[in-house]
């Protein structure tokens, strides 16, 4: 076992000893892989931390649930009216899918629609604008590069009114157009995927694809855009979330359409205000991104850590 290993775990009084042990050709000898500071596994300190943050984080949606599942005179009565969630939950959930006025279905293909369109072009745009700066010499490639990312720190409200006369322009206001064309490429993407390709795909094989004679575009096909599979799967992740809860931009430019976000404040009511409806609401749309965390919160982990070390 090494002397800097065992500096590393034990400190330095350990290091001298081991030394010594070693000139005396009685080396200390222990499993490297079971003492490597990576392979330790957390003490109880750590684990009731992450248990806390984890409670914090889950019970805003645990008390949605509660508030869910109990009806108007209950909240009424008690701000927090249950333990648990009870049969109540589901029944609020079938009148809001079966409620003509508030057109769940509608809404719900409506935001699929659109977050699905604008997370596959989201990727595919800021892959190749990343490729572009990450990997190739163009004259203005550093101050364009600045600009986009300087764009990033303007409020989106700022450029509220102009895209409002543009859209109404162009004759997209209450069409789906209006929310997919604006955000078909972001200055965060662009800057994700160059900070992850300038490290994970290496010039060589750049060059050796254009050697072999294919197109830039064909290389970008070919080359980086595997290369930048798990940081492109956090990205598109990343956006469909983005995109699902945006409401601020719909509220704007939809009129007889809507999307799930617009949904909940149909639910309020004319002159009272049904909180355990809206709860529910909020929480039935909630439910898709919960099950895309479950089955993809593996990949998302992975995309980020790899993106971590790359870039």
């Amino acid at each position: 076992m090494s002397t800097a290993l065992i500096e590393n775990i034990s400190g330095k009084g350990a290091k001298k000893y081991a030394e010594k042990r070693a000139a005396q050709g009685r080396p200390i000898r222990l499993n490297e892989q079971s003492h490597n500071p990576a392979n330790r596994r957390p003490g109880w300190v750590t684990y009731a931390f992450l248990a806390v943050v984890v409670a914090v984080s889950v019970f805003p949606l645990y008390y949605t649930a509660l508030l869910g599942s109990s009806t108007r005179l209950e909240i009424a009565r008690d701000p927090v009216p249950r333990a648990f969630p009870g049969p109540q939950l589901f029944s609020n959930f079938v009148d809001i899918v079966t409620n003509h006025q508030v057109q769940f279905w509608a809404s719900f293909v409506n935001s699929l629609l659109v977050a699905v369109i604008v997370s596959a072009s989201v990727v595919f745009f800021s892959t190749l604008a990343g490729f572009s700066f990450a990997k190739l010499n163009f004259r203005g490639r550093k101050p364009l590069y600045a600009f986009i990312i300087a764009t990033m720190a303007v409020p989106m409200q700022l450029g509220t009114v102009p895209m409002f006369l543009m859209m109404n322009e162009f004759g997209w206001i209450d069409r789906l157009a209006a929310l997919v064309v604006p955000n078909l490429v972001i200055a965060f993407g662009v800057f994700w995927m160059t900070q992850y390709l300038s490290e994970a795909l290496p010039y060589e094989l750049v060059e050796a694809a254009r050697v072999d004679g294919a197109s830039m575009f064909r290389t970008f096909w070919s080359v980086a855009l595997p290369a930048a599979r798990p940081a492109a799967a956090t990205l598109a992740l990343f956006t469909f979330v983005e995109s699902w809860n945006s409401f601020f931009w719909p509220s704007v430019v939809l009129r007889s359409q809507m999307t799930l976000p617009l949904v909940v404040p149909q639910l309020r009511g004319a002159y009272t205000a049904d909180h355990a409806l809206v709860m529910s609401g909020v929480l039935l749309i909630a439910l898709p991104l919960l099950v895309v965390f479950v089955f993809l919160g593996r990949q998302l982990v992975a995309g980020v850590m790899a993106g971590a070390v790359k870039g």
